[in-house]
């Protein structure tokens, strides 16, 4: 079952880049008390995920930021090394938080998983923008396999 507005987001473990390596957070604690904009990809540096969407956020960043918005998560199931190395390679290590759900727990929980296993790729992310506010999900867009459209940064900024 996919999230719905209403609905609490999965507490589960993930990891963000640190200068010491990964470091665990629980969702719980990312998403407490802060409007968040979490975006998931189904993977750094790959040709849609790299090219096209990320660039909107970086673009964007900014006007999201303005609407009331504490951080622009991106969230894929690459590790926090892979994470690291592509905030660095995009720009935007200083602009957005990217967010590593390696074990797919919290895509799994929230219904947003992708089995790609057929073509050597394993559990990814839908590709999905969602609005959070204090853990409760608010916006919730989804963009079905193939397209780029519903998750992009100007949506987001027309649902804030």
């Amino acid at each position: 079952m996919i999230l719905a507005v209403g609905d609490r987001v999965p507490n589960v473990d993930l990891f963000v880049p640190g200068d010491g390596g990964p470091e665990k957070v629980t969702s719980g604690d990312l998403f407490a008390g802060r409007k968040i904009v979490l975006v998931g990809m189904p993977g750094a540096f790959t040709p849609t995920c790299h090219r096209n969407h990320l660039p909107g956020f970086l673009e964007n960043a900014d006007a999201i930021r303005a609407k009331g918005v504490d951080a622009i998560m991106i969230l894929t199931t690459n590790d926090t090394h892979v994470l690291s190395a592509w905030s660095e390679a995009s720009g935007g290590k200083d602009k957005l938080s990217y967010v590593s759900d390696g074990n797919a727990e919290f895509v799994q929980q929230a219904g947003l998983a992708r089995d790609v296993s057929v073509a050597g790729m394993g559990i990814r992310a839908k590709r999905f923008a969602m609005i959070v506010e204090d853990g409760t999900v608010t916006a919730l867009m989804l963009d079905q396999p193939g397209e780029m459209i519903a998750s992009s940064a100007a949506r987001v900024l027309e649902a804030l």
